[in-house]
């Protein structure tokens, strides 16, 4: 093995992948670099077409055939676990006793092999060998290939980061109008079986009135996640306005299941809410259509079907729940005292 890895001779230097071999055949001696590519162990004393597969040209069969190549290339595989191809030049004698042959390998290995598979560098090559220039080539295009990707990757989390902003309303983190728009329309385009709820804050106004719009900012928190925890996660969530939400229910048609989950969410809404010693009231008004009910549903006939049904609600004195019938579009219904989320005197 030390034979093999320790350069005492010009041609270690100067060729350090190449081959020297006796007239039976045998690997006499082999560079530095040959060195580091075997793998498996030394091949000094081993056969050469024991060690490497001849490929081309086809019909060589013996060392003599190989030799009367002279100074023509041979194509050659690596006997071992990766069957690296090289190319290779031979010609007669060499350096060491007993030379028949030896058989050049420098610039003969693909450069991605040379650096993925053996991890070779500028010291496996000689110094005049343009593998270098093409090694430093290699290493240039993988550390910006490296670089690019590391861009990308950043430059990808920033776009999911600006579209998720986009589609986000960032006090409460529930969807926005714009993001509801969407969802909305991609659930009428195919097909799916839903219903639109639109809840208001009642009594909201008079938080804000009195307490200031810090108050204003904890209740929006607080009636967020009361939506979220009796929601599902494949439902749509989404704050449209000041104290106005909408919800798109997936896969939901019964009446009386819609009104009981409207139901839960008044209730835990009409809880007192702390804030700064102070105790903070409100309720919630809602109203909902499933889309069975709209022929030929569009998201603004959905919306204003909702909405009908939510006026609904506010007129009947607000903190309940109504389901949309079209009745309700021949009546001239009118919220208390004209207003939505009208005040409520804080306790």
């Amino acid at each position: 093995m030390l034979d093999q890895i320790t350069p005492r001779r010009p041609l270690d230097v100067l060729c350090p992948m190449h081959v020297e071999v006796c007239e039976d055949g045998r690997i006499l001696h082999v560079g530095p670099t040959v060195a580091k590519l075997c793998t498996e162990g030394t091949i000094v004393g081993t056969h050469f077409l024991d060690a490497f597969t001849l490929l081309r040209p086809k019909h060589v069969r013996s060392m003599q055939d190989l030799v009367a190549l002279d100074g023509k290339t041979v194509h050659l595989r690596f006997d071992d676990e990766y069957g690296t191809p090289v190319k290779a030049v031979v010609v007669p004698g060499g350096e060491g006793d007993g030379s028949f042959a030896t058989i050049n390998m420098s610039f003969g290995i693909a450069i991605v092999d040379a650096v993925g598979r053996y991890k070779l560098t500028n010291a496996d090559f000689a110094g005049t060998d343009l593998t270098i220039e093409m090694l430093y080539l290699v290493e240039a295009k993988s550390a910006a290939m490296e670089e690019s990707r590391d861009l990308n990757t950043r430059l990808r989390g920033a776009m999911i980061a600006a579209e998720e902003q986009a589609f986000t309303d960032t006090l409460t983190g529930l969807k926005n109008r714009r993001a509801m728009d969407l969802v909305l329309s991609r659930k009428l385009g195919l097909g799916d079986s839903f219903a639109c709820m639109h809840l208001d804050l009642d009594y909201f106004k008079a938080i804000n009135d009195t307490y200031g719009h810090a108050a204003g900012d904890h209740v929006l928190q607080v009636a967020a996640q009361v939506l979220v925890d009796e929601t599902r996660a494949q439902d749509t969530i989404a704050r449209v306005g000041g104290d106005e939400f909408v919800l798109l229910i997936d896969q939901i048609d019964d009446p009386d299941r819609i009104s009981q989950i409207a139901t839960r969410m008044i209730a835990r809404l009409e809880e007192p809410v702390p804030f700064n010693g102070h105790v903070c009231r409100i309720s919630g008004s809602s109203g909902s259509v499933h889309v069975s009910q709209i022929e030929n549903p569009t998201a603004e006939a959905l919306l204003h079907a909702a909405d009908v049904a939510l006026y609904a609600s506010k007129g009947a004195g607000r903190g309940r729940h109504t389901v949309f019938s079209p009745e309700l579009l021949s009546l001239d219904i009118t919220a208390p005292t004209g207003e939505r989320g009208a005040a409520r005197p804080p306790d």
